[in-house]
């Protein structure tokens, strides 16, 4: 007894669950295009759900095969609680009251709706498939490949009359690209550019037209129009992707300009508190004229940065891991890479805060004398009197004792000087006298303050005079010093002072003076040695 209850308690529920698996069964009713046109979730009788779609997807696909379809012929008729989609005395599908638990309508409105999909499908179909029309589509479809190959022809035909005009243009609407004496691009250079962009662009608009052209193509026939989308599509996703990027960004871009227009007139108005400082109608205890092109400069570098800085989290791409990661790779490079020169523009900005010297002073740096040609973040040049240029590193010139020449020149003169030695035979007065008429004939030397003479040493054989004079040209001392030691020489001439030194030796019983002829009197002549004899009457 026990044995035939479990025998039918296992019968009832595997009845009950392949009962609950065919009621919960999904299928699909399918259209001749292969299309789904409803969904069958209900069995009805011994009828499964997938029989039900399978027998309306195998009465579709014969009606598709009907070249006598006519869709007034296809009728809903009631048949008790169903009602039937019936073409001819063929039912084509069943509507029940199941059928409608969860679709939100009773069973007239969705037999009706199962109508219109049935009738939409075929006709479609029909139309899709019928020979006169697959005519015109295929006539269309020339119609629309000879518009291209004529488009194309005659894109071709202007592009080539085209780069004729440009070619033409050589030499004299095209002279070439120059800044300032240098010849970027000679005139053949900047035509041979014109045609090769003038070559893209028409590559791209024939690709361009045929890409567009395959798609309209494909659309016309149904088998190709699923390919015809697919190609649009690569080119409208990219193109929606763009504007709606564009209209999301939208936003930050006004903040962006909003942010520009404010840092372009704070800069405006830094550049003019420059000008007006710079050209000395705004004065500021302690700070001179010419630190203000300098300070703008790095108030522009600094607004700039600042600016950057506010802007960055408002750019596209700004939060993405690639950008960070890119931003910090060139951080690192240009950290690590430019120390060097990061040292020598700190060390230009101090010079030129602490002027040291201007364009133009004559200067020793070092070893190095000449005139500063230009002052930069990096670098000093120096031009030497022999039209040499020396280029030295800023931080070298802040290792480097520097002597400006021209720093005084202009108010108190430099003072320029030259030490010769003479003999203690000579009275000092009148070498003074003569060192001074010296400097007097000198052209660039002052008269006043007037030269002067100092005795800087009294060493074994002479006595060292040093010649001092001002001037005002500071940048040109190699002739100064050439003319004044000129005028020494003749000064010493015409003082009768001879200049032995600093080893000179002679002996002056019988040497000749040691002067250029045309200096010794009209009538001297070499003396001769005097010998005396001293007889020893002892002997």
């Amino acid at each position: 007894m026990f044995q035939r209850f479990l025998l039918v308690s296992a019968v009832l529920i595997f009845t009950s669950s392949a009962f609950a698996q065919n009621y919960d069964q999904k299928a699909y009713a399918i259209g001749p295009a292969k299309d789904t046109l409803w969904v069958i979730s209900s069995p009805s009788g011994i009828f499964s759900p997938s029989d039900r779609a399978s027998a309306v997807t195998e009465h579709l696909k014969s009606l598709s095969k009907d070249t006598q379809w006519n869709a007034p012929q296809l009728k809903l008729r009631q048949n008790g609680q169903n009602i039937d989609l019936v073409y001819r005395e063929l039912v084509l599908a069943t509507v029940q009251p199941q059928d409608t638990v969860n679709s939100g309508m009773n069973a007239e409105q969705l037999a009706q709706e199962h109508w219109i999909s049935v009738v939409k499908s075929l006709n479609q179909y029909h139309a899709d498939n019928d020979w006169s029309l697959w005519l015109k589509k295929l006539g269309l479809a020339l119609l629309v490949l000879t518009l291209v190959l004529v488009m194309v022809k005659y894109i071709n035909r202007f592009f080539k009359w085209l780069s004729h005009q440009i070619e033409l243009k050589k030499d004299t609407s095209i002279h070439g690209i120059k800044w300032n004496d240098y010849a970027l691009l000679d005139a053949q250079k900047q035509v041979n550019i014109y045609l090769w962009g003038i070559k893209i662009i028409k590559i791209i608009i024939l690709a361009l037209l045929v890409y567009l052209a395959l798609p309209v193509v494909f659309g016309l026939f149904p088998q190709s129009q699923q390919l015809a989308q697919t190609l649009f599509q690569y080119i409208l996703d990219p193109l929606k992707r763009i504007g709606y990027g564009l209209w999301d960004f939208l936003p930050n871009l006004m903040t962006i300009i909003v942010i520009s227009l404010v840092a372009r007139y704070a800069l405006m108005g830094i550049s003019y508190l420059k000008e007006e400082i710079k050209l000395g109608h705004l004065k500021i205890n302690g700070f001179y004229p010419d630190w203000a092109t300098p300070t703008f400069q790095i108030a522009r570098v600094l607004l700039i940065a600042f600016t950057f800085v506010v802007i960055f989290p408002y750019l596209p791409g700004s939060d993405s891991p690639v950008f960070q990661g890119v931003s910090v790779f060139l951080g690192f490079l240009f950290t690590f890479g430019s120390a060097g020169s990061l040292s020598n523009i700190v060390a230009g900005i101090v010079l030129t805060y602490m002027r040291l010297f201007h364009l133009g002073d004559r200067v020793r740096i070092g070893d190095t004398v000449g005139d500063v040609v230009e002052k930069n973040m990096l670098v000093t040049r120096i031009k030497t009197i022999k039209n040499e240029l020396i280029s030295i590193p800023n931080a070298s010139v802040m290792n480097s004792h520097t002597i400006n020449y021209s720093a005084e020149a202009k108010d108190k003169g430099l003072i320029l000087h030259s030490t010769v030695t003479i003999g203690y035979d000579v009275p000092w007065r009148e070498v003074h006298q003569a060192l001074i008429h010296a400097a007097n004939k000198t052209s660039l030397i002052l008269d006043q303050p007037a030269p002067f003479v100092l005795q800087t040493s009294l060493d074994d054989f002479y006595i060292a005079y040093q010649i001092n004079g001002y001037t005002q040209h500071p940048n040109q001392q190699a002739s100064i010093y050439s003319e004044l030691h000129q005028n020494i020489q003749d000064s010493c001439i015409e003082a009768g002072i001879e200049i032995l030194s600093p080893h000179y030796r002679a002996l002056r019983d019988g040497n000749d003076l040691a002067m250029p002829n045309d200096a010794k009197p009209n009538n001297h002549s070499t003396p001769s040695f005097r010998v005396s004899v001293q007889r020893n009457t002892e002997l």
